[in-house]
């Protein structure tokens, strides 16, 4: 058994843990992060999506002990408070939330995205989400939630997509 330190959430959590114990199962089972759903458990389905050290990762795959002395975010971490972040609020207001069973990880990942990429192109947003496997199928309503947050196009972004240059 291992002392396990990690930062979830913003809160430092302890726990001993066994050198085979998933990330997944430590924070379901020990730390009770329910928000991070078990469905594959072979990093196929993209369903336990967390952030580790700020990089989105699968927690099927990963052992809780490679998180030691690190910090992971879940859904719950990207809010402000008890205020929903923009793209949680606009998976709300577009219908984007499906079943529910998925709706975390998609969140994360989109959050992720939008963070580094304000902008993101269609095929941006195919490419982020490709990981991840709804069978629910309302993958338009999480484009327009999406599109809803990103940032409109700069002048000079968009006279440069016209071939125009900026002057």
């Amino acid at each position: 058994m291992n002392e396990c330190v990690v930062k979830v959430n913003g809160q430092t959590r302890r726990e001993r843990v066994k050198d085979n114990v998933l990330l997944l199962d430590f924070l379901r089972d020990k730390l009770e992060v329910r928000s991070v759903k078990a469905a594959c458990w072979r990093g196929e389905c993209g369903l336990c999506t967390v952030l580790l050290n700020g990089k989105l990762v699968k927690s099927c795959i990963v052992l809780a002990v490679e998180a030691n002395g690190g910090e992971v975010t879940t859904v719950e971490g990207i809010t402000d408070g008890s205020k929903l972040a923009p793209i949680q609020q606009a998976f709300v207001e577009h219908g984007a939330s499906q079943c529910g069973f998925c709706t975390p990880a998609f969140v994360l990942t989109c959050h992720e995205l939008l963070k580094h990429n304000p902008r993101p192109t269609e095929r941006e947003v195919e490419e982020a989400v490709s990981g991840l496997v709804c069978r629910c199928g309302t993958y338009a309503q999480i484009r327009e939630a999406i599109a809803s947050v990103s940032q409109p196009p700069t002048r000079a972004e968009a006279l440069q997509k016209l071939g125009k240059g900026v002057r």
